[in-house]
């Protein structure tokens, strides 16, 4: 009786195994450390998503010094999660780069004054911001306005810190990040004080999953695999964002990352809430050829762009 339980367990083991060395591993790097940003991801491994698409995944947060773009190109990573305005600019310079999910469907993108000022009216103002993608997109409307801002670019919390120092007039900020940061220190009027892209012609989607072109030729079925996994890990938390903020909060235990759950909570009902569509009222996860082509107008009138990026060339 003894062997013929040995025997089962044995069998179990190497079946356990063998589908362990099925897994193809893949890794992710989001655009920093954990936060409810990234949710989705989280939930798609926490869930066993990604394993049942044949993927062994690792999300690779990358330190403050490391760029996302960069790794995806030296092949440190499959994929990286990068904004639509960072992926063309890259496309326009050579770098085969093609979405394989949309993640948002509007602009997070504000520009925010100090004391209730209409941005639109601080010309040549000092401006702070930063750049991993929103910062070129802010530069091209900046000029596009006529608005002749200086722009002062630092990291993301610098970023905060020099408008709540008074050292700048006005500061790009991120809906479901630095606005709420920026908005607690009492310097703000949400009514007047703040300009959102989303509500103007600048409405351009943002970040999305991005891989080499050659790595989708080579690997199309674990690129998709990812997506749709991926996918089901953002509708989940969209249909359950309790139990998601759970699951964002333990990376953050793990991470030591300096924030609170109340935090947390805002950026994850607003991240969710760009995601849906202004037209279908829908979470599309995919590109928006109208979109493409606003980015590609207003990139290669400023000067962004070296060339002109179409739709076409952003997907696999």
């Amino acid at each position: 009786m003894g062997g013929k339980r040995f025997l089962t367990i044995l069998l179990l083991f190497l079946s356990l195994a063998a589908r362990a060395q099925e897994l193809e591993k893949f890794v992710f790097s989001p655009m920093s450390l954990p936060q409810a940003q990234f949710v989705g991801y989280y939930v798609a491994l926490d869930k066993g998503y990604y394993r049942e698409e044949g993927l062994d995944v690792v999300i690779d947060h990358p330190f403050a010094t490391q760029s996302v773009a960069d790794k995806v190109l030296d092949g440190e990573c499959q994929a990286s999660l990068l904004t639509l305005s960072l992926a063309m600019r890259m496309v326009g310079e050579g770098q085969p780069l093609v979405n394989i999910l949309q993640t948002s469907m509007n602009s997070a993108t504000l520009i925010i004054s100090r004391w209730g000022d209409d941005p639109l009216t601080l010309r040549g103002a000092r401006v702070t911001g930063f750049r991993a993608g929103f910062g070129q997109l802010a530069q091209s409307f900046s000029i596009k306005e006529n608005l002749d801002y200086e722009w002062v670019f630092t990291s993301a919390a610098s970023a905060v810190n020099l408008f709540i120092s008074g050292a700048v007039e006005a500061s790009l900020a991120r809906s479901y990040d630095e606005y709420y940061k920026i908005l607690q220190t009492g310097l703000v009027d949400p009514e007047k004080g703040i300009y959102r892209f989303e509500d103007h012609e600048y409405n351009i989607q943002q970040e999305g999953v991005w891989v080499t072109r050659e790595y989708f030729k080579t690997h199309r079925k674990q690129a998709e695999a990812f997506a749709r996994a991926s996918r089901r890990g953002w509708e989940w938390a969209a249909a359950n964002p309790e139990q998601a903020m759970d699951v964002v909060m333990r990376y953050i235990k793990e991470y030591r990352i300096a924030t609170n759950r109340t935090l947390q909570w805002l950026m994850l009902k607003e991240v969710l809430r760009l995601q849906v569509d202004h037209e279908s009222g829908l979470r599309e996860f995919r590109l928006r050829p109208d979109m493409v082509q606003a980015a590609d107008d207003l990139l290669f009138t400023s000067g962004r762009l070296t060339r002109h990026v179409s739709y076409e060339d952003l997907i696999p």
